[in-house]
């Protein structure tokens, strides 16, 4: 499963195309108060693209709540503000990669895939346990 959280519909509404053609569940949230309430209720999300510049909390604080409920969870920055947001900052947040707006639709589906195939690998029992 997979979160998109963007202030921008037309952002919302690429990925959730673009993910659910490929056969992706897909929420969505403006907000992080949306985005929290969503993983509250959806544990099996593990995958997340997360605006950097939301209404109330940021990006980066919204990351840092999200890593202590969800460490494994892969956590993509999305920006159309890169001026505004240091890379370090957002490492340290805990998100996994950064991607500037506009993203081509190839870019997301190759994030997506290589987050899965991440993800089966850590989720997969390790050799000789």
């Amino acid at each position: 499963m997979i979160l998109i959280v963007d202030d921008d519909k037309s952002i919302r509404d690429l990925f959730e195309s673009a993910l659910k053609d490929i056969g992706c569940e897909v929420y969505l949230a403006e907000n992080g108060a949306e985005a929290i309430d969503i993983l509250t209720k959806k544990q099996e999300i593990d995958l997340i693209f997360l605006d950097l510049k939301l209404f109330g909390v940021n990006g980066i604080e919204l990351c840092r709540q999200i890593r202590k409920t969800k460490p494994i969870a892969i956590i993509n920055a999305i920006t159309g503000w890169p001026g505004l947001f240091e890379i370090e900052e957002c490492r340290e947040a805990g998100f996994d990669d950064y991607f500037k707006k506009p993203i081509e639709l190839e870019t997301i589906l190759k994030i997506t895939k290589d987050a899965f195939e991440k993800l089966d690998r850590w989720k997969s029992p390790f050799p000789g346990r």
